[in-house]
């Protein structure tokens, strides 16, 4: 099967950006193996941001990994990449062959439950790739992603579910905006592998 077909990828944008919902990609044995390891072995510390001059400390966890130890700076904090794992390393392999993109670093969000989440943003960072694709991998919880058209308000949402791969590529951080909604409905953990290209 052509992994490229409209018939299994589609833009669930309307207009004015490309963002790909690729589905699961991993089977539940995959999904199972990447979650126990990554909950033991990534350096996950809650994530610090400087919001209209005051730092917030978030619940939800994070983790910076990368090929080699440069800094990313966004919220106005400066971080410092872990170097990746091996199990890091596969995962990008599936996500680059999935998507026919090449990264170099991967942020990686961990939500305890459902009432963590993350406000409506886009990833703008100046170290990005212009343009450049995020690849957003998910384990663990099933949780509503959605978007909301920086213009118009529209807004798009998603069930993003375990071992599943979500692409969001050119005109998605110019016109949308995005956040993974809080809920009370979902009591269980979500790891989210963000795969980035930054450019050095």
């Amino acid at each position: 099967m052509d992994l490229f077909s409209t018939e299994t990828i589609k833009n669930i944008l309307p207009f004015d950006g490309i963002t790909n919902y690729h589905g699961i990609i991993l089977n539940k044995n995959q999904c199972s193996f990447y979650y126990q390891k990554l909950m033991e072995s990534i350096q996950f510390k809650n994530d610090e941001a400087i919001i209209f001059g005051k730092k917030i400390i978030t619940k939800r966890k994070v983790a910076w990994y990368g090929e080699s130890a440069y800094s990313y700076t966004y919220s106005k904090v400066t971080k410092t990449a872990n170097i990746f794992t091996k199990e890091l390393l596969e995962l990008k392999e599936i996500v680059e062959k999935e998507s026919g993109e090449t990264f170099n670093s991967c942020l990686l969000n961990l939500y305890h439950s459902g009432e963590e989440g993350m406000a409506y943003h886009s990833d703008g960072e100046k170290m990005l790739k212009k343009d450049g694709a995020i690849g957003s991998l998910s384990l663990g919880a099933e949780r509503k992603f959605s978007f909301k058209h920086k213009e118009n308000k529209q807004r798009i949402d998603i069930v993003l579910e375990n071992g599943s791969l979500l692409v969001m590529r050119e005109g998605t951080q110019t016109n949308w905006l995005h956040r993974l909604p809080p809920t009370k409905k979902v009591r269980s953990p979500r790891i989210n592998l963000t795969f980035r290209s930054i450019e050095l």
